[in-house]
């Protein structure tokens, strides 16, 4: 398994740090339509960010940095760490006062072909915050790899191919020591208990709609 500096404990710690500093500081979550709004704390979170993450790493550590993606993009942000490795960042905020939140991550078919090379890391920035007194107090920033998010705090949505997703955004669920391998390999296991369930969901439906046919076709004009 190919290894990154960038997710060494002491790199994050202080990445982590910086990053919730320059968000706590901002002016922006002042603004009473941008804290009414779940939207608009992560599009400005996503802005911040994406001027200021150079300057969350330490210098030379990050290389053709990226952060003009299509928003149905599989990145927010992207860059190569300083042995060519690929990092696609994909941002999540989430607010804490909330009793539920399924953010979707990814698709499984585009991460696997993703991670036909080792040298490609999809990460998650999620970045926590709670609504104290009008105001945005951000709490906790984690940069995290997919596979560091056990499969209990995921789940798959039905769409396309099947849409990764965290469960239930107030609880989160790591472990750093997962393998990339034993990681995917849990993910197909998933798949071979989903892809069942939807067959047979569209096989209900096709019965459904020849009903349909029926009761229309036997109606006079």
């Amino acid at each position: 398994m190919i290894h990154s500096k960038i997710f060494e404990e002491k790199t994050l710690e202080v990445f982590e740090k910086k990053l919730l500093e320059l968000l706590n500081k901002s002016e922006d979550f002042y603004n009473k339509r941008i804290v009414s709004s779940p939207r608009a704390v992560g599009d400005t979170v996503q802005e911040i960010i994406g001027e200021q993450l150079l300057s969350c790493f330490p210098k030379n550590t990050i290389k053709d940095y990226n952060d003009t993606f299509a928003r149905r993009a599989m990145a927010d942000l992207a860059f190569y760490d300083s042995d060519n490795n690929y990092f696609v960042i994909d941002i999540k905020t989430h607010n804490k006062n909330t009793s539920f939140n399924m953010p979707n991550l990814t698709s499984v078919e585009r991460l696997a072909r993703f991670y036909e090379d080792d040298k490609n890391f999809f990460v998650i920035l999620l970045v926590e915050y709670s609504i104290i007194e009008n105001k945005i107090v951000f709490e906790q920033a984690r940069f995290l790899p997919i596979e560091n998010f056990t499969w209990d705090c995921l789940t798959i949505g039905a769409l396309g191919w099947g849409q990764i997703q965290i469960a239930n955004a107030n609880v989160i669920n790591i472990d750093r020591n997962l393998t990339r391998k034993y990681w995917m390999l849990q993910l197909c296991d998933v798949l071979d208990v989903f892809y069942p369930k939807e067959i047979s969901k569209i096989e209900k439906r096709i019965d459904r709609f020849a009903k349909v046919r029926s009761f229309w076709e036997s109606k006079e004009s």
